[in-house]
């Protein structure tokens, strides 16, 4: 793979760091406190069920097991952080259920224990950062883009706490992915569209995945699994899925 580009990063058309406005659009998410959130058996009931749901790598359930999925929730909500439900964030978007996650990183792997980790991973949308701490665990680079400053800015301030070396935050055009970082073993979507923009696979690397909501005929979102195998595109449809839309440009 090529070395990755020095960071922080700044997409083309994107304004320089000097440039940009305050961004007060929402705040940061808060980690509660007295709620008995921070409790190990909390996470273990919330990896259970998702087992139950038929998510079987031990790579993914360990990973979900490992991020305090509270800390990228508003207070206000933070009792509800560890049930298989979205959350709004704000800016009309929201944090996926734990078990759409799982699904979706689980596919992203391939076969169970082929590897410890994937490679270098691009995501797109990254909300409030949970997705990306979590494809830390199971990825050896996270690179995740974001349209939204007010939900770039919003994850940055989630993840520093954590200080995870190999996840890159980038505020830009999801839909241009980041040529920068390719070639990428995976690439996976937090919004759906009409289809897969081209760009994504061009930055996808041989024997990669994408896994990403799409937009059928009927209308109705369902999730897709696109590999790439000696230049070749092969397509797999799955279950029905509801992500928020995929948008161009930013905000």
């Amino acid at each position: 793979m090529s070395r990755r580009p020095g960071f922080p990063a700044r997409l083309p058309g994107a304004p320089a760091p000097a440039e940009r406005k305050p961004a007060a659009v929402v705040a940061p998410a808060t980690a509660p406190r007295g709620l008995g959130l921070d409790s190990q058996a909390v996470r273990a009931n919330m990896v259970q069920k998702i087992a139950a749901q038929g998510v079987s790598d031990a790579r993914v359930l360990a990973a979900m097991n490992a991020v305090e999925r509270h800390r990228f929730v508003d207070s206000a909500l933070v009792n509800q952080a560890y049930e298989d439900t979205s959350l709004p964030i704000g800016l009309g978007q929201t944090i996926s259920k734990p078990g759409v996650v799982a699904r979706m990183i689980e596919l992203l792997l391939g076969a169970p224990g082929a590897k410890a980790r994937c490679g270098r991973v691009l995501e797109v949308g990254t909300g409030c950062g949970y997705q990306a701490a979590v494809l830390s665990h199971v990825a050896s680079e996270v690179y995740s883009i974001e349209r939204l400053r007010g939900l770039h800015e919003r994850a940055r301030a989630n993840l520093r706490a954590f200080r995870l070396a190999n996840v890159h935050l980038l505020f830009g055009d999801g839909m241009a992915g980041f040529a920068q970082g390719a070639p990428y073993a995976g690439i996976i979507a937090a919004a759906g569209g009409e289809a897969v923009p081209a760009t994504w696979t061009d930055q996808l690397a041989d024997g990669g995945r994408i896994v990403a909501p799409m937009v059928m005929a009927n209308r109705q979102q369902a999730l897709v699994v696109i590999e790439k195998n000696a230049g070749r595109l092969s397509q797999s449809i799955l279950e029905s899925v509801h992500f928020v839309p995929l948008k161009s440009g930013i905000a």
